[in-house]
């Protein structure tokens, strides 16, 4: 009997977890399918893997990744962390609980970068077509190498979705917005904050996009910064230059109606309005057609494609927790594929989704929902042989994060937290966030010396005096 043969479509980090968990069964003794991974982009990560451009690549495709180049882990690393591979064995030291985004692809690529697993991905290869052909009971691949510009075609006896959902951005319109002669676009094509220096900037959007994109151009010295909601402000205590508005209701040149009956006037908006779930590769039979949410429908166990078993999905629900739930999922989509596990009836799937849905249809707030996908990730993890974590743990970390967020927007990314997976203290970064305007992994792990200024305000807090300040600018924020 011939060995099966899977597709594996994106090589970010739920692509890279499910190269690791057949990595993983391989390294145990089993014999693993036949795997090739198709990567857009000209190297691993995903979302991780940081580029300049936006819009359109350098092969004419619609660049994939919405990373922009001052971004920091805006949750715990200790909410993230892998099972099998923890923070304190890649990087040989405590590290803080917030990293920069280089510091985050380095770990994720340092798990797998030590085995051959990257000689199963063909990069700057775009899928273009997946057809199932029922007779045979397999899926045709269809993808276009984009340096060759050569189209060729694969048999499959199962396909791995894992190419995320914040690439394809959603685009409201508001009247008069044509008018608008400031900079103009969605966070999506957003890359760095450096230029909004002195400008009076709106984010129209709610969530966590609107919320960093918002500090961070009051960290590189915005004039203003309002963010425009929907249906309810986040409601963080913002620093003097920050404000929260409802929904813009028109345009007109340079200033915004909003629907209090307020204006202002802005020299650069932002679109914080979320992202499609869009896969052009898929027929609206294969196709998940859902909102951003913890528990879209169609999906059993959130993984398996209902209307076609061997479909399966990575990552396509909303996200609290990240790199650990996808490898909860790789493991358990691996284990159907070589069949450690069996796969219920169509009737019996149908019922547990209705199941789960209907619990997460009944969740009220945020802690409701961490607490939720952590039952979601144990009920995953307890079907398979990933090691199983204090998920609990993880959700007090979750709400202990949010609790720091509400107390101080601009200082909680300066509180360590302890490990889930070896019960190591994170390390204090050299410098507070607001701060530090070096993002670099050599700048993140070294041992700077202390200025003067320092020096001078750590003496004076060890004596007891007066509580340090964070600068910057002509702003001053105390920490609590």
């Amino acid at each position: 009997m011939s060995k099966q043969r899977i597709a594996i479509v994106g090589a970010g980090p739920s692509g890279m977890a499910a190269l690791r968990a057949f990595m993983s069964a391989q390294q145990a003794g089993a014999q693993i399918p036949d795997i090739v991974c198709y990567e857009k982009q000209d190297d691993w990560g995903g979302q991780w893997n940081y580029n300049w451009r936006s819009g359109i690549d350098r092969y004419g495709e619609p660049v994939h990744s919405s990373m922009y180049r001052n971004l920091w882990s805006n949750a715990p690393k200790e909410a993230l962390e892998f099972a099998d591979y923890t923070f304190d064995e890649h990087f040989g030291r405590p590290v803080s609980s917030y990293p920069p985004r280089e510091a985050l692809w380095d770990y994720i690529d340092g798990r797998v970068r030590r085995s051959n697993v990257k000689e199963k991905v063909q990069f700057s290869t775009a899928v273009r077509w997946v057809e199932y052909n029922r007779e045979e009971d397999n899926f045709t691949v269809t993808v276009e190498n984009l340096k060759s510009q050569t189209t060729s075609s694969t048999e499959f006896d199962r396909v791995i979705v894992a190419t995320g959902h914040f690439s394809y951005p959603n685009v409201p319109d508001f009247k008069g917005i044509e008018t608008f002669p400031g900079t103009l676009h969605h966070a999506h094509d957003f890359r760095g904050a450096e230029k909004l220096a002195d400008k009076r900037v709106l984010l129209i959007g709610a969530s966590y996009s609107a919320e960093d994109i918002g500090v961070q151009a009051f960290k590189m010295g915005a004039r203003s910064v309002t963010m425009s909601y929907r249906t309810a402000p986040m409601g963080y205590d913002w620093p003097e230059g920050m404000e929260e508005l409802p929904i813009v209701d028109r345009f007109d040149g340079e200033t915004a109606y909003f629907s209090d009956g307020q204006t202002r006037e802005f020299d650069a908006v932002i679109l914080c309005t979320g992202y499609l779930h869009k896969y052009p590769f898929l027929s609206s039979d294969l196709a998940l057609h859902s909102r951003n949410n913890i528990y879209p429908g169609g999906l059993y166990r959130g993984v398996v494609w209902q209307k076609n078993p061997k479909l399966y999905y990575l990552g396509a629900q909303d996200q609290w927790f990240t790199f650990n739930m996808f490898d909860a999922q790789a493991w358990y989509v691996r284990d159907l594929v070589m069949g450690r596990t069996t796969l219920p009836s169509a009737e019996q799937r149908a019922a547990h989704m209705r199941s789960w849905r209907n619990r997460f249809q009944a969740l009220d707030g945020d802690a409701d929902e961490v607490r939720f996908q952590a039952d979601y990730i144990r009920d995953l993890i307890t079907a398979t042989d990933y090691p199983m974590f204090d998920l609990d743990e993880v959700v007090r970390i979750f709400l202990e994060w949010k609790h720091d967020k509400k107390k101080n927007i601009l200082t909680y990314r300066d509180k360590p937290h302890r490990s889930v997976m070896t019960g190591t203290m994170a390390a204090e970064h050299h410098t507070t966030w607001l701060n530090e305007l070096d993002d670099s992994l050599e700048r993140y792990l070294s041992t700077p010396e202390a200025t003067e200024v320092e020096r001078l305000v750590r003496g004076r807090a060890s004596a007891g005096g007066a509580p340090a300040e964070a600068t910057t600018g002509d702003r001053t924020v105390t920490k609590a």
